[in-house]
């Protein structure tokens, strides 16, 4: 249980020198030089979060002293090690959120040699005083995946970040003259729903399908500049419809919602490819909207794996960044997925055995 006593000589700036292990199941950390409450969180949410990940561990706030306590040492240690990478990550400049705690957290205990500071520390893009940064070990390891390949594929479910990194990765690479123009696109498919005839031009009637991609890029990048940009075409968001026949040269190319592709369209797509150029396409092979037929993301899968310079990073709901409840309700869809999978297999066998039977008895 976490418990904060304020003192009044505390001050309310609070640095990182090493931790004092005063006994068996205890350890104290000093702090100078930090605001505590970008430790511990609003209503020291934070700190309850830290609790969660090592039960057992109770951790007391004293002015500028933070103290853990608990019957296990080893619970104890790591509960320590997270506090000091949190607060090294603090005078990074990162503000913490639960998702750096419980991602940190997760780090220490799979390598204890592994620094969330380094893999979660470096930032893509800074603008308007906000960073975009990966916050998970899987988000890193799909940001490395698209600086080392040429075509990416981002894979897993909603809230993991799939697009705003490759779009952040997209417009980093035009600060730096990597390309000369990001191509953002998505296909045209309505989400289980029928919206008739859209009103107005055809810019309007698809802009509704493009809008996500539009307010990531006023996210990354000055409002009054984007317009410039996509008159000039230096960015240009359009339909999948109007790949077709192209060539993609000195561009990064972004395709989301790749799991309402066709084969065929994922395969022209594929193709657009020009010299210069890099692609990352993502898409959750769970939330298939096509009404009927193969997706050409579940199908890419088997059929380039084997493609050197092709990368498919795979991304689970330990990546969401979202509300908390998001990582839940992914893992009780694919929970139940499984189960209806299962059963299908078992009716499936099961008819096969009773048609067995019944040519034998013939």
């Amino acid at each position: 249980m976490c418990t904060r006593t304020s003192s009044p000589e505390a001050s309310e700036r609070v640095p990182l020198p090493p931790a004092e292990n005063s006994a068996s199941g205890e350890a104290r950390i000093h702090i100078d030089g930090i605001a505590m409450v970008r430790l511990l969180g609003p209503q020291d949410r934070l700190l309850s979060t830290i609790e969660k990940q090592y039960p057992g561990v109770d951790v007391h706030v004293r002015g500028n002293e933070v103290t853990l306590t608990g019957d296990d040492a080893d619970k104890v240690d790591a509960a320590r090690r997270l506090v000091e990478e949190l607060l090294l990550m603090i005078k990074n400049g990162q503000d913490l959120t639960s998702t750096e705690v419980t991602s940190s957290a997760a780090i220490l205990d799979a390598d204890k040699s592994a620094s969330p500071v380094d893999l979660l520390g470096q930032a893509i893009l800074s603008t308007r005083g906000k960073s975009i940064r990966p916050k998970t070990a899987g988000q890193k390891a799909y940001v490395d995946a698209i600086d080392e390949n040429t075509i990416v594929f981002g894979i897993g479910p909603a809230g993991t970040g799939k697009t705003y990194l490759a779009m952040a990765k997209a417009v980093q690479a035009l600060q730096r003259k990597e390309v000369n123009r990001i191509i953002l696109t998505r296909p045209a498919v309505e989400a289980g729903e029928r919206l008739g005839y859209l009103p107005g031009s055809l810019t309007d009637k698809i802009d509704p399908y493009l809008r996500p991609l539009y307010d990531a890029l006023n996210e990354m990048l000055d409002p009054e500049v984007v317009p410039k940009l996509l008159a000039a075409g230096t960015i240009e968001v359009a339909p999948l419809a109007y790949m077709r026949g192209r060539t993609l040269n000195d561009s990064f190319i972004v395709l989301d919602e790749a799991q309402n592709t066709t084969p065929e369209q994922m395969k022209m797509f594929l193709t657009r490819l020009g010299f210069g150029s890099r692609m990352v396409i993502t898409g959750d092979i769970t939330q298939v909207d096509l009404p009927m037929g193969t997706s050409g993301l579940q199908l890419v899968t088997r059929v380039l794996g084997d493609i050197d310079d092709i990368h498919f990073a795979t991304m689970t709901s330990a990546d969401v960044v979202r509300h908390t409840l998001v990582g839940q309700i992914v893992d009780a869809y694919t929970k139940y997925d499984q189960i209806q999978m299962a059963k299908k297999a078992g009716d499936t066998i099961g008819a096969s055995e009773r048609d067995q039977r019944y040519k034998k008895t013939r």
